[in-house]
Order: structure tokens, then sequence, then C-alpha cells
């Protein structure tokens, strides 16, 4: 027996050492800067400022970089990761604490290999790993628009990781596994307008980064493009924007009002996505909002994942309970609004009926949406978004489970019943 032993440890070491040698090439090849020629472009230029803060706009820079009760850009907005907290850095031309000394090449260093402006690795809560699809004429814009920004003297606190993801060999790994510079190749096979909306969904826009579940280790898995996943530190899910049919004429129109608005005539955008819509999606062109959606509606078929896990299972004879009292409260507090049949109001108040994300597996976002009130953003084409008010202050555990087990199966609704231990998790 031990004769066996030492021979299957000899054979892992082989193993080992076989694939770390097929393996070292990919982690060390960019121990050096990467070379980057800059281009100088001129900052002083009005319409290359403007593009740049068009492309900012379609980047949602300003809703990461911009921490609470500060000032656009300047950073210090805490990012929670299942390994630590990451604070933003400021994008203003500060010369001490921002991109003030920074060139037109370190900021596509940043954008397109990961890297700082020292050579450092930069974390992937900063989306590089898309942004890298990103031209370098727009990494120019972009950056020329930065700079034209007020200086604003704000440090970044520093992160709050666990070992070992506070080191760099951590993240040179995670690289080596995980991230290779690319860029957008257009597909001659498809329209301009599709080609676009791929340019804007898989780069700028990083979609990814929130609508594709990820793996332990943080990566977005390639075998769930889309297919929606809870959001890492953020305790909301992310829907599939992939389907198992295809999108019809009919969806796709409501889903390009809900992008540029945040309301639709069944939905409204609200948590994480009414801070994209408001920050970001409703600056941009009609027509690039379009292509967005030419290119969503095209994306390969899944199998929707929503959120990973459902809740806890509820006995017969609990849920018939929670059905009875969920009912009551749903007359109580609810019906004025979402309706008798559960359609709501179109581009005021959402239908529940019918609804998705109702009747996720995942029970995250209508538990939060009911603990803690749903608002759509603000838009020019919603500028006065109707409200749910939050009622974890009026509810017990029991109340939440009750009413949200009750729109989970009314109306033709068939999803579970949710356990009162759900709501306290």
């Amino acid at each position: 027996m031990r004769r066996l032993a030492r021979w299957l440890v000899g054979l892992c070491g082989v193993a080992l050492i076989m694939a770390a040698a097929a393996f070292l090439p990919r982690l060390w090849p960019d121990v050096g800067m990467p070379q980057v020629a800059d281009t100088h472009p001129d900052t002083g230029d009005a319409a290359l400022i403007e593009r740049g803060r068009y492309l900012a706009r379609a980047g949602n820079c300003i809703g990461c970089h911009t921490g609470p009760g500060g000032e656009p850009y300047a950073g210090g907005r805490r990012i929670e990761t299942p390994f630590g907290d990451l604070y933003t850095t400021n994008l203003t031309p500060d010369a001490a604490s921002g991109l003030g000394t920074w060139t037109a090449a370190d900021f596509w260093r940043a954008m397109h290999h990961g890297r700082s402006r020292d050579g450092r690795l930069l974390y992937p809560a900063f989306p590089y790993p898309d942004y890298t699809q990103v031209s370098r004429a727009d990494s120019d814009a972009i950056y020329v628009f930065l700079q034209s920004l007020e200086p604003v003297a704000a440090d970044t606190p520093p992160h709050a990781l666990r070992f070992p993801y506070n080191t760099q060999l951590a993240l040179r790994v995670w690289r080596g596994l995980f991230f290779e510079p690319g860029e957008f190749r257009a597909n001659q096979h498809k329209s301009d307008a599709w080609n676009r909306g791929a340019y804007l969904v898989e780069g700028l826009g990083h979609c990814g980064a929130c609508h594709t579940a990820r793996g332990r280790l943080g990566q977005t898995l390639a075998s769930a493009d889309y297919a929606g996943g809870r959001i890492p530190g953020l305790r909301w899910t992310a829907p599939a924007l992939s389907g198992a049919s295809p999108m019809s004429a009919a969806r796709a129109e409501e889903l390009k009002t809900l992008l540029a608005t945040g309301v639709s005539r069944r939905n409204v955008t609200s948590g994480p996505m009414a801070e994209v819509v408001f920050h970001s999606l409703q600056y941009l062109d009609e027509a690039d909002i379009a292509a967005m959606v030419e290119y969503l509606r095209q994306l390969p078929p899944t199998s929707p994942t929503l959120d990973g896990p459902a809740g806890l299972r509820v006995p017969p004879s609990q849920a018939k309970r929670l059905l009875k009292q969920g009912r009551a409260l749903y007359v109580d507090h609810c019906e004025s609004c979402h309706g008798e049949d559960g359609l709501g109001e179109p581009r005021r108040y959402p239908a529940l009926a019918g609804n998705a994300l109702v009747t996720a597996n995942a029970t995250s976002n209508v538990i939060r949406s009911v603990l803690e009130g749903g608002f759509g953003p603000s838009t020019a084409g919603n500028p006065r978004p109707y409200g749910m008010p939050p009622y974890a202050h009026q509810f017990s555990a029991q109340q939440t489970a009750a009413v949200i087990s009750y729109i989970r199966q009314a109306w033709g609704n068939d999803a579970s019943a949710v356990s009162p231990l759900d709501i306290n998790r």
C-alpha cells in the first residue's frame, strides 16, 4: 500500500511539473512593462473632449469612480468582493492623487493591459478584461476628457483584501489563468449595427461583468456568457441577457425603452441596473442603444441561471399558511399599485404576473425590493419615476416571506414559496 501511495505521489509530481512547464510561459511573459507608444492627443480639442465624455458615460466610469458624497470621478467608492474590499481611484487630473501626471500611453496601458502607470498589476474589479477590447482612439478620447476635469485632491483609501489576494503574485497567477490582452475585431458576416453593439456590450459597457456568473476565483465563466448570475458583493442578481429562445421584435423594442429611460410597459430598472441607466445608458444615442439590443438579440441561446441556488425548502403546510397571510398583505399594501390581477400599470408600476425576476429560483432581487423598496432612475425619458416604499421597517421576516410567496404563486406564476429564514439571511 505504501509503495502504491509513493507511486501515486510521484505520478502527481510529474503531472505538476508538466503542467507548470506548460503554464509558466503564460504566467511570466509580461513581467516587464508593455511598451506602448504615446499618441500625444490634443487635450484642448473640444470635439475630442465631448467624444471622450460620451465614451466615459458609455463605460459608466462615474458610477464606480465617485464615492458617497464625493466629487464626480474623484474615486473612493468601496467595491465589495469575496476576497475583501477595494476602493476606486481618482480619475481627475490632480497631480498627487489622480491622473495629472499620466500620459495617454499610461492610460491605454491601464485600459488594455491592466497595468498602472508604475507597472503594478491592477485588480480586475477595474474591468480591464472587458476594456481591453476598447480601441486606442477611444481610449485616448476618454483620457482627454478626464484631463479636462477640474482636479480634485482625493487620496484613494488602501484596499482591504485578505492574503494572498492582496499580492501581486496572486494577480499574476490570476492573469496567467484568465486574462489576455485583446482587441475588438468586427465580424464581416454581421451588420454594422451588430458590430457596434458587440463593441459596446463586450467592451466599454462591460455588461458581462455583471450578467455572467463567476467562478471561485472571480473569473467570468465563458460557459455561462450572459446567462445571469449573482453580482459579487452587491447581493443582487443580474438577469440573463441571453435566452433559450430568440428575442421577439416586440420584446426588443421594450428593451430599448427600458435601457434608455429605466422604465418600459411592464418593467422598471432598480438596484445596480438603475444606477447604470442613470449614469450611463440614458445618455447614449438612440442608434447605440438599438445596436446593443441588436447584438443581445443574437446571443447564442443559453439556459438562464439568474442567481444560482434556490432558497430553503418550505414544507407544504407552512407554504399554505404563508400564501393565506401573503394574500391579505398584498391586498392591504400592494394591490393599489400592482393591481388585483398583478399586471401593474404601464410605465408606472411593473407587472408581477409573468415577471421572470419575481419567479426566479433565486429570490435575492425580490426580497431586496420588498425590504428596501424599488426606485427607478430619473431620466430624460422618465424624469419623475414612480417608486415603491421600503417595508423592512414594517414587515417582519414572516410577513415578507408571506407576501413574496403569494406573488410568486398568484396569477399563474409557478414558483416555490419563500422561507422566513431566507429573509433573515
